[in-house]
């Protein structure tokens, strides 16, 4: 089960080689203090555990020579420390050397990643010697009884001539190697705490940014308009960079399972072979200390209940060890933890059987169960399938808790198995909870903030389809999004809110379409307002059993929003049961295929062209007042983020569509490729829409790709590659490689 991920294990080195510096310094510090005689007691256990901590590290990422040179100081620091041996000038001498050979050793490691084939063996002699209480000889260098080290010691004087067969006896510390850069020079360590603070001093500037950005908004100032853009951007880079100041590898924590398959593998007996996968992926270390339990229970739960003993394996044509595999990678802007064994699955009767036993449910359900509902059963409280209690399990503790505490954290979890194949448990978490993008929605008069990562799209009913698009399925109301019948959540209804006459009077219906638990349900509010990063406040102690609040934040104008915890609300509205979302999400025949659809952006380039592209090949969508346009050459570009972004007049590359007049500010689309960006500039960007394409290859068009009736009228697709090909030829040529 050895560490085989080339990019941790040169962040294990990095971390070994900041430590350890700073710990030969030190080492030296309280050896020099003892010299002195003014050492505390407890200095010689502070020098121990340096070297103790240098040794213990190296042996785990497999660098032995500085382990077993590291060894034989610790004897001796160990009988000193013990009172065993007394500390004398010579021992002083001889561990200020051996701190120096351990530098030695970590610098050559630095250098060129090996630990050098410089040979210690007349070093590691004299303290053995020492370690046995043996006198070392009293005859020495004329260049080392030149240090002076104590006071009755002859302190002799530099030869005239340099003497280099005996510089060569000496321990030399290559100046170059002292004047190069050391990752320990780069890196500074801070106490977590401060950098929560830090954390928290951000999240008030971008509250700040916030106000000042909503109220700069409404005025014409230019200066003040430009001041509160530039400092949009800058909040926004200081925040990612103290964003990162927080952010782990989960490697950090997943170094211990090693350790703990091996120990629960033994005491059940069972052979099993552990792989971890995406150990670089970085989290937020509130994250992380939050998951590591979870993650523990989940791996002891997976040897105990999962992999098989090896007589039982082979019994059944399986190789005797079993395997356990850990996986993390980023999907989604969240962390995704895959636990996954190739034991025996859930045995969906005896799961049924224990639930029954322990009233958990009743027969009337157990019989209409699917298999998820099933294997979802063993995340109730007091669920357990062990025969007898053991160290291991038993207690009926233990996936419920890993269940609610990934969900405090904003995450959730997932089962799926297959008798006889194996189990995997899927985690997503988000990364990071101090700041987060979310959607701000208004309802009795009320604002809420529903975080993007819960967020699958909008969806706005007007008139006639508002007034019967929403039906009533079992007395609850659905709404038909694409063939599938989506459950709805009235939000003033499920938190009590008067609506106000506005919202009364209101024709139209918001659905905001969320997902909870895997499963998906509609959110009817009054507004959608706008998306924006917000900082996550905690509640008071008042409001901490809602289960549908997950915390606070400050908006724009200084007052306070709600944060929807989204599967606690569809819990309170019962929308996620499994049978009720089993019957609603049924699919009619007459379903059209979603993978024939596509999600387009409507605009116009020009009076009379109504255009469309696929939504994919749009980066962002911006708008820039035209003071900002500039000419470089014969284009026109914008500073946009820190490069110059090209900008292309569609309706000039379009051979029927009339010169677009320009609007104030300019409304461009943002298309990226292979790491460039070029700025399309519309008259106007109508919709985003979800489409079947029957498209209509015309007579070829210059800038039309093809045409297609979308929303009841004749649209042009726009042909993106062609105009940017037309505008700038080389836009999609790879870059010249220079010649070496």
């Amino acid at each position: 089960m050895a560490i085989n991920n080339e990019a941790l294990q040169q962040q294990l080195i990095n971390d070994l080689l900041i430590e350890s510096f700073d710990g030969l310094d030190r080492f030296d510090r309280e050896m020099l203090t003892l010299e002195k005689g003014e050492g505390q007691p407890d200095t010689l256990n502070i020098v121990f555990r340096v070297i103790h901590t240098i040794k213990g590290t190296a042996g785990c990422i497999g660098l032995g020579k500085i382990e077993s040179v590291a060894h034989v100081g610790e004897s001796l620091l160990s009988l000193l420390r013990d009172d065993k041996l007394k500390l004398s000038p010579p021992m002083i001498t001889a561990l200020l050397e051996y701190s120096d050979a351990l530098k030695d050793m970590l610098r050559c490691l630095e250098k060129t990643g090996h630990q050098g084939d410089k040979d210690y063996s007349a070093l590691l002699e004299k303290l053995k010697n020492l370690q046995a209480g043996e006198p070392l000889p009293a005859e020495k260098p004329a260049e080392e009884q030149c240090w002076g080290l104590f006071e009755d010691e002859p302190v002799a004087t530099a030869p005239a001539t340099p003497a280099p067969a005996v510089v060569e006896k000496t321990i030399v510390v290559d100046a170059a190697a002292r004047a190069t850069t050391s990752v320990s020079d780069t890196a500074i360590r801070v106490d977590v705490g401060q950098l929560d603070k830090l954390m928290n001093l951000v999240g008030e500037l971008v509250l700040a940014r916030n106000q000042i950005v909503q109220f700069t908004g409404k005025s014409t100032e230019p200066t003040l308009l430009n001041a509160a853009q530039r400092l949009n951007i800058l909040t926004t880079e200081l925040q990612e960079s103290v964003m990162k100041t927080r952010m782990q590898p989960i490697g950090n924590i997943w170094a211990k399972f090693p350790r703990i398959v091996r120990d629960v593998s033994q005491e059940l007996g069972k052979q099993i072979k552990l792989v971890m996968e995406g150990q670089e992926t970085e989290l937020d270390r509130t994250i992380i200390e939050a998951i590591k339990d979870p993650l523990t229970h989940i791996i002891r739960n997976s040897i105990d209940h999962g992999v098989e003993k090896p007589e039982v394996r082979t019994a059944a044509n399986k190789p005797a060890e079993g395997l356990l595999i850990l996986r993390a990678f980023h999907e989604g802007g969240q962390v995704n933890i895959e636990i996954m064994d190739d034991g025996q699955g859930i045995n969906v009767a005896r799961v049924k059987q224990k639930a029954l036993e322990k009233n958990l449910i009743t027969p009337d359900q157990a019989a209409g169960f699917s298999d998820r509902e099933v294997f979802n059963l063993i995340f109730l409280p007091g669920f357990s399938t062990a025969e007898k209690v053991t160290n291991v399990s038993g207690r009926g503790v233990g996936m419920d808790v890993v269940k609610t505490n990934i969900e405090k954290i904003g995450g959730s979890v997932d089962i799926f198995s297959e008798a006889g194949q194996g189990t995997t448990l899927k985690i997503k978490i988000p990364l990071t909870l101090a700041i987060i993008p979310a959607l701000i929605v208004t309802s009795g008069g009320e604002r809420f903030a529903i975080p993007q990562v819960n967020l699958l799209e909008l969806v706005r009913l007007e008139g006639e389809q508002a007034r019967k698009g929403i039906e009533l399925l079992y007395g609850a109301p659905v709404y038909r999004l694409r063939g599938h019948l989506l459950p709805l959540v009235y939000l003033n209804r499920e938190l009590k809110l008067e609506q106000s006459a506005d919202e009364k009077n209101s024709g139209d219906v918001q659905i905001v379409v969320l997902q909870a638990d895997g499963r998906q349900f509609g959110m009817v509010v009054n507004e959608i307002n706008d998306t924006e990063e917000i900082v996550v406040k905690p509640l008071g102690k008042q409001l901490k059993g809602i289960s549908c609040f997950a915390g606070a934040t400050i908006m724009g104008d200084g007052k306070v929003a709600l944060i929807l915890d989204v599967l606690g609300l569809a819990q309170l509205a019962k929308v996620i049961s499994e049978t009720r979302d089993r019957a609603l999400t049924e699919k009619p025949e007459e379903q059209t295929r979603a993978d024939d659809r596509q999600t387009l952006l409507l605009f116009n380039a020009g009076e009379n062209s109504r255009l469309a592209i696929p939504l994919s090949m749009v980066a962002r969508l911006e708008e820039f007042p035209l003071k900002d346009i500039e000419r470089a050459g014969d284009q026109d570009v914008v500073q946009y983020r820190g490069q110059i972004l090209p900008l292309i007049q569609i309706s000039q590359f379009l051979s029927q569509a009339e010169p677009a007049a320009q609007q104030d500010p300019m409304q461009v689309v943002v298309y990226s490729e292979a790491g460039r960006s070029v700025g399309l500039v519309v008259t106007k960007i109508n919709d985003i829409v979800e489409e079947t394409l029957a498209i209509k290859r015309d007579a070829p068009r210059r800038g039309i790709a093809g045409s297609a009736v979308i929303q009841d009228k004749v649209t042009d697709l726009l042909d993106v590659p062609g105009i940017i090909r037309a505008a700038d030829p080389d836009f999609y040529r790879e870059p010249k490689k220079e010649n070496p």
